[in-house]
């Protein structure tokens, strides 16, 4: 005798998992056999990736050593320097 201890929607789950699975699968065959019917084409594409991450990497870096230079005139100088056109009115109110 079975024991039904799961519901239906387990049993859907499990099903969409094994889909995604297989699917997966057809996609990593398929990616396999233009790799190894088109090397060069797939080494260019990876070279191409990599220097477009690698100007990216290049472009944060410039700009967070600009910001950090920025910061540091900022902080060496006067201390008022990061209040660039700031005033601070304060109305005191007192009742003697």
């Amino acid at each position: 005798m079975f024991f039904r201890s799961y519901t239906n929607a387990i049993s859907q789950a499990t099903k969409a998992v094994a889909k995604g699975i297989l699917l997966l699968g057809l996609v990593l065959i398929g990616l396999g056999a233009l790799i190894l019917a088109l090397p060069e084409l797939f080494a260019a594409m990876v070279a191409a990736l990599l220097v477009i991450v690698g100007f990216g990497c290049v472009v944060t870096a410039g700009r967070v050593f600009l910001q950090n230079r920025k910061m540091e005139k900022q902080t060496s100088g006067d201390s008022n320097a990061y209040r660039k056109n700031v005033q601070i009115h304060i109305e005191e109110h007192y009742d003697m």
